[in-house]
């Protein structure tokens, strides 16, 4: 096995480069590039001060952000730097504490049971679930690679014996629910499998981290009880099906980014030893170099902030600058094409792999060829053929050169992971979230709220269609809320068109969320001067064959300011329902559309905004706040309001969005605070086609059109308004009329 990488004759380089100097006590006359040097140094304060104090191998039993879990995970990051350190110093006193702490933990695995919480359908013996085990594993396998070579021959086969082999026999042959299905928990088993069979230069464990189990390790009760035939579920399986089956053609992962973000890690750290030690397989470049595009992928579903979509089960905050993410841009840039916008990720992460990577990086910093990382709008399909929908990012700047960032989500399911909330969208500027996705109801590693795991509330709010700004019909979610059914259905692309950046537009249909109901939805961000940022525009067309109650949610951030609705509020507040995500809500205010439109405007981060909606005579708009039926509190208090149209069958929603002005406390002084969209009309709306006219208060108007239903681009359109014809080609067309 090639455990002594490049970094050597990388560092012989960089002594070239850097000059000799006076050895570094952290580095043994090795000259990094300084950025590389700090960190190798904290890193070496924090190894020495577990060898100080001495490594604890508790006995485990506790949830995750309890004692005993801490320990072990700490554990872990300090067994991979111990090697590291010894790899990158060639001091032996961090191969020796290494070795001892694994040769602690080889005298008490076999003899601990399984966890006592017993809370996960595969539960761990370190952890309380082996998805933890598998991490564990991972990292150690790392530093055990480091230092395998330098061990003596006993206590090497103590360690592989009574350690290693037993564990990644536990998270396999034991566990094969686990082990042998497409899912980011299975990626992480196949790749510590895979790992550590590497190191020890074990075929059988190598092969079935890339392949799965053979298939008379399959227990019964994983196979069909009439056929006996292994379950789809568990059937294809191990690394190369996780690379074959888990991202889309562009590498959109099918969990979303906050699972792609952690599924990167053992994706590239076992492809990275695949590509040293089993070079044949050509990982990184398998399947059109699936790696390198899962890797720009994720890169890519981040808002202006640098925090990643909370797209399904996600923790918010979660971003480029998060540890996992450390290791994707050394990685994609040492591996992938050294693309020198990824370089300014690096600096503003501060942090290196310790490895050639690291250095490599490090050093590209160190030289100033880093450039503005500069985002796309960009379409990503989904599924393993692309087939099965996608997600539509839209990016455009306003008269500051802000950015605003819409993203309209018409994917699968997401597998288990997965939210019943399709032609969702969200929109992002500068200052972080304005219209909200809420991500998961979990508090990871959190142990007073469920030891970490996912809260009662995930499934009874966050998956459901309400929890999110999409069209609810009947107060229904969208497949009935039930997943056996999402996972078979999905929308589909209608056109994305990014070309004119003044006018990029998103559009997808979906006519399987309800039975005998067709969904599309169209969203443009627009640009012009008179408005100082990006303006989003959403169309909704809902067209079925009986009549059902409408309602559209807009989950905002901040403080209401005004409505254009007059309302009454309820002092004596009650859930809006029973199921499918009502339960949860409680109905603050509400009143009947007396006008043509209505707008809302509110306050936040210190900016303005007023949405303006199209409205109907018996429209209602119901002011909701989350937090019903929620004892144990574990759901944010979020705003928002919901445009109800009761007893239509076939109907549009149309709404236009503007950010404006600017506030501070400080000053006490507000700027621009109301919106300057004065007229918002549809003017067509027929099952062809659709028209808005728009105006600014300055005078200035606007006509939007386009096509419901031949989204060919060479396809020639032409409609009459107020006595005009325009034509055009294509989906969309826009035109000043003044």
């Amino acid at each position: 096995m090639m455990r002594t990488p490049l970094l050597y004759c990388i560092a012989g380089l960089l002594l070239l480069l850097y000059g000799c100097g006076s050895p570094s006590p952290v580095t043994n006359g090795a000259e990094y590039p300084p950025a590389f040097t700090e960190q190798l140094e904290a890193t070496r304060q924090r190894i020495d001060q577990v060898i100080a104090d001495g490594i604890q191998v508790p006995l485990p039993k506790d949830m995750a952000g309890g004692p005993t879990h801490e320990v072990h995970k700490q554990n872990w990051k300090t067994l991979r730097d111990a090697g590291a350190m010894y790899r990158l110093t060639s001091n032996a006193k961090y191969a020796a504490f290494l070795r001892d702490a694994l040769l602690e933990y080889a005298k008490v695995y076999q003899s601990w049971p399984t966890h006592p919480t017993q809370r996960s359908y595969a539960t761990g013996k370190i952890f309380w679930q082996c998805l933890n085990d598998a991490n564990w594993l991972v990292y150690v396998s790392q530093g055990y690679a480091d230092i395998y070579d330098w061990l003596d021959e006993d206590s090497r086969k103590t360690i592989d014996n009574d350690l290693f082999r037993p564990m990644a026999d536990f998270l396999s042959v034991d566990n094969p629910q686990f082990f042998n299905r497409i899912h980011n928990h299975s990626t992480w088993g196949n790749a510590a499998v895979g790992m550590i069979g590497l190191v020890m230069e074990d075929d059988s464990l190598v092969n079935r981290a890339l392949y799965g189990l053979p298939a008379d390790l399959i227990p019964d009760d994983l196979r069909d009880d009439d056929t006996g035939k292994i379950k789809d579920k568990y059937g294809r399986a191990g690394f190369l099906a996780q690379l074959d089956l888990s991202f889309s053609p562009d590498g959109y992962f099918t969990e979303g980014p906050y699972y792609l973000r952690y599924a990167l890690s053992p994706f590239l750290l076992f492809g990275k030893s695949l590509a040293e030690n089993r070079p044949d397989l050509g990982v990184l470049e398998y399947r059109d170099g699936i790696l390198r595009k899962a890797v720009f992928s994720l890169l890519n579903q981040a808002d202006p902030t640098g925090d990643f979509f909370p797209i399904n089960d996600s923790q918010k905050g979660m971003s480029l600058y998060s540890p996992e993410v450390v290791k994707t841009v050394d990685y994609a840039y040492y591996y992938f094409g050294k693309d020198p916008q990824l370089l300014s990720l690096a600096e503003q992460q501060g942090q290196f792999t310790l490895d050639e990577a690291g250095v490599a990086v490090a050093l590209a910093i160190a030289e100033g060829r880093a450039e503005t990382y500069v985002p796309q709008s960009l379409t990503f399909t989904d599924g393993p053929e692309g087939t099965e929908g996608g997600v539509g990012v839209l990016r455009a700047y306003g008269t500051n050169d802000e950015q605003t960032c819409l993203v309209m989500k018409y994917s699968a399911q997401g597998m288990g992971h997965g939210h019943f909330d399709k032609l969702a969208y969200s929109l992002y500027n500068e200052g972080g979230e304005v219209i909200q996705d809420y991500g998961a109801a979990r508090w990871v590693n959190i142990d007073q709220k469920g030891g970490g795991r996912y809260l009662p509330e995930n499934n009874s709010w966050a998956k459901q269609t309400v929890a999110h700004n999409t069209l609810v019909i009947d107060r229904t979610s969208h497949y009935h809320g039930k997943i056996s059914i999402a996972e078979e259905l999905h929308p589909d692309l209608f056109a994305f068109a990014t070309d004119d950046p003044t006018v990029q537009l998103v559009s997808a249909t979906t006519d399987n969320a309800y039975p005998g109901r067709i969904l599309h939805r169209s969203q443009y961000l627009l640009t012009a001067p008179a408005f100082a940022a990006p303006l989003l525009l959403d169309l909704f067309r809902s067209s079925g064959n009986s009549p059902a109650l409408h309602e559209l949610p807009t989950w905002y951030h901040g403080q209401l300011l005004s409505s254009s609705v007059e309302y009454n509020v309820s002092n004596d507040l009650s859930p809006m329902g029973e199921n499918h995500g009502y339960q949860h809500l409680w109905l603050e205010a509400n009143g009947k559309t007396q006008q043509k439109q209505a707008a809302v405007s509110w306050l936040h981060d210190g900016r303005f905004y007023t949405q303006t909606m199209v409205t109907q005579p018996d429209d209602e708009l119901l002011f909701v706040r989350l937090g019903a039926n929620d004892p144990a509190f574990n759901l944010r208090r979020d705003p928002g309001f919901i445009l109800q149209r009761a007893g239509v069958t076939t109907t549009t929603f149309a709404s236009i969005l503007e950010t404006h002005g600017s506030y501070t406390p400080r000053d006490e002084i507000p700027n621009d605070p109301y919106g300057n969209v004065n007229e918002f009309q549809l003017v067509i709306n027929t099952k062809d086609y659709t028209a808005l006219r728009f105006a600014h208060e300055n005078g200035d108007e606007w006509l939007l059109m386009m096509t419901n239903t031949n989204n060919a681009p060479e396809a020639e359109h032409s409609l009459k308004i107020s006595g005009k014809t325009y034509n055009w080609s294509g989906v969309h067309h826009l035109t000043k009329t003044n």
